[in-house]
């Protein structure tokens, strides 16, 4: 095996080696010890049933050439049909545990991937590509799918089968058990250990090539529009066909390894055959073995070597195994941005006071301040805007709010405790959310709204989507809410994906609603409506608005303007329209774009 390395991710250190990638897998399996044993054994019985179906078959057929009375036939008679019959019975038993364990493990993986992988978003999944964790997530994943089966399973068999024969041989003759176990060491041992080394690199070629071609491949079928509009259909072709290429090839040199590794196998298998009768015949004509049993030893040797020729088969899957796992494991080792606190507190009844104090954060300790010394009050029943030029960072700072990311200075509290002494769970169900970008899932209108809030009624999902202004355009609709949105949404515009996720967070009752741009799709009339909608229905509800559109400012208690991560004013809107500030500039600049577009509108 390869030596252990050791691979940073995000704060820990792990082992990457082929030893220790396989000491996790098996304990990930463990649970499935029982299932697995159990296989193990239906699966040896199988063999053996096979070898003495062979073996009885060979001597019932020898011992009848002589013509012997019928009695003395009686028992390898029965031998051949308990053993036919066992066979099938065994090898049915042992597909269904076998299988039974390869789902359940299957389905084990998949699970404690996920919960591996959900405490690291967003933050730590940043720097993957979708598609690099879709792989992962899919393909990766199923590469362990059989690894039970084809991996640890077939040493186990191997190892009890070859006791057996070599228990059966020598009763006969000790060289021809000493024949046989040299090949099963050949066969097993040698050819298996050349198969695992020569199949290292090219199965881990054959891993990212095949991530590589998915990223490609999913980065051409989502970006189609934009590619075919700029005229890069070509260019993109030929990256695709250069990653198909580099998997093929990859592909290829362990298919090549294949092919070398079944005739060495074949060979092996003869030859060794070939020597036993060799041997046997010796034994035979020195009185030391009856011819009847000739028949039956070489039939049972090459029967047996059936546990051993999936070994070779094994050490690639092994390979394979090994380096999908190390791949699932650097995503899953990685220490999450943010952790619940060790003996989190309770969070307390309403009504909440959120306190922004002095806060400092940054993504990159060597880059500047994204939020430099943030500092306002958020209470019931009060409304904060926070305004700014692009790259200010207001967006930042709700996803310190809902804790994505750890801040380094300063402190958010919660009634007079800091926000991370409580768990993330319970804080992030204070808050109803839009985000600037809302995801919708491949459901329907119905299930992409009760996403919000599982236990709403048809009545409060139907009041919750005509405060969005989104109900008429769903009744409209052939199916209504059982519409289908399609991926990522995209069967509905902008500004209408928009309006259904406003109607989501409606839906939820939170006593804080933060907004991330939430009528950035949304044209100035439906915009306006939105904005005064959200105003009438929040009641005692605290409202944290993050914009760079001066929209409805008029009815904020008071505005934040962030540059470049300070706060540079705040007040009401009057006031900062009358400082003549960078609050007035910007409001200038839009109502200036504003009055150019509207003489192109008129007829």
């Amino acid at each position: 095996m390869t030596p252990t390395k050791r691979h940073n991710t995000g704060g820990t250190t792990v082992k990457t080696g082929s030893g220790a990638i396989l000491l996790r897998l098996l304990g990930l399996l463990n649970s499935f010890a029982p299932q697995m044993l159990l296989a193990i054994l239906l699966s040896s019985v199988t063999v053996a049933s096979g070898i003495g179906l062979l073996v009885t078959s060979a001597y019932l057929i020898a011992a009848a050439a002589l013509h012997p009375p019928i009695a003395a036939l009686l028992v390898p008679v029965t031998g051949v049909r308990f053993f036919g019959i066992a066979r099938g019975v065994f090898r049915y038993l042992e597909r269904y545990v076998s299988h039974a364990v390869t789902f359940q493990v299957l389905a084990h993986l998949r699970v404690w991937f996920y919960q591996a992988v959900e405490p690291l978003a967003p933050a730590r999944l940043m720097k993957y590509h979708s598609a690099d964790l879709l792989n992962r997530v899919a393909a990766d994943i199923e590469e362990l799918e059989h690894f039970f089966v084809r991996v640890i399973a077939p040493p186990a068999v191997a190892g009890v089968v070859a006791l057996g024969a070599y228990a059966f041989l020598a009763w006969f003759d000790l060289r021809l058990a000493a024949a046989l176990l040299l090949f099963f060491f050949l066969l097993g041992g040698g050819l298996t250990l050349w198969t695992y080394g020569a199949s290292q690199r090219p199965a881990a070629r054959l891993v990212e090539a095949r991530s590589a071609l998915r990223i490609r491949l999913v980065d051409a079928i989502v970006g189609m529009p934009d590619i075919i509009a700029s005229g890069g259909e070509q260019r993109w072709l030929e990256q695709i066909r250069t990653a198909e290429q580099a998997l093929a090839n990859a592909q290829t040199a362990i298919a090549r390894i294949g092919a070398w590794q079944g005739a060495c196998s074949s060979l092996l298998v003869h030859l060794g055959a070939w020597i036993v009768l060799v041997l046997a015949i010796a034994s035979v004509e020195a009185g030391r073995i009856s011819g009847l049993f000739l028949a039956a030893i070489v039939l049972g040797v090459l029967t047996s070597f059936e546990a051993v020729i999936p070994l070779p088969h094994a050490a690639q899957a092994l390979t394979s195994g090994i380096a999908a796992a190390r791949r699932i494991f650097r995503i899953a080792d990685a220490s999450p941005a943010v952790v619940d606190s060790p003996a989190p507190v309770a969070v307390p009844s309403r009504p909440f006071l959120l306190r922004v104090s002095d806060l400092r954060f940054r993504y990159d300790r060597n880059s500047p301040w994204t939020l430099d010394g943030v500092s306002f009050d958020l209470a019931p029943g009060r409304s904060v805007a926070i305004v700014g030029p692009s790259g200010a960072g207001k967006s930042t700072l709700i996803h310190l709010l809902l804790r994505f990311w750890e801040y380094e200075e300063g402190s958010i509290s919660l009634n007079g405790i800091e926000l991370r002494r409580y768990a993330m769970d319970e804080v992030r169900r204070l808050f109803s959310v839009v985000p600037q970008r809302p995801h919708l899932f491949n459901a329907s209108i119905r299930e992409n709204l009760l996403l919000a809030n599982p236990t709403a009624s048809e009545a409060e999902l139907i009041h919750a989507a005509e405060r969005a202004k989104i109900h008429a355009f769903i009744q409209s609709l052939p199916r209504g809410y059982e519409t289908q949105v399609g991926e990522r949404g995209m069967a509905l515009s902008g500004g209408e994906r928009q309006r259904l996720a406003i109607a989501r967070a409606l839906l939820r009752d939170a006593p804080m609603l933060l907004l991330d741009e939430p009528t950035a799709n949304l044209d100035a009339v439906t915009e306006r409506q939105i904005l005064e909608t959200l105003h009438e229905i929040r009641g005692a509800r605290a409202m944290l608005l993050v914009t760079h559109r001066l929209v409805g400012m008029e009815a904020m208690d008071e505005i934040l303007v962030l540059d470049r991560g300070r706060i540079v004013e705040r007040g009401c809107h009057a006031d900062l329209l009358a400082r003549g500030g960078l609050y007035r500039k910007m409001w200038d600049l839009q109502h200036r774009a504003l009055s150019l577009a509207l003489p192109s509108l008129s007829p």
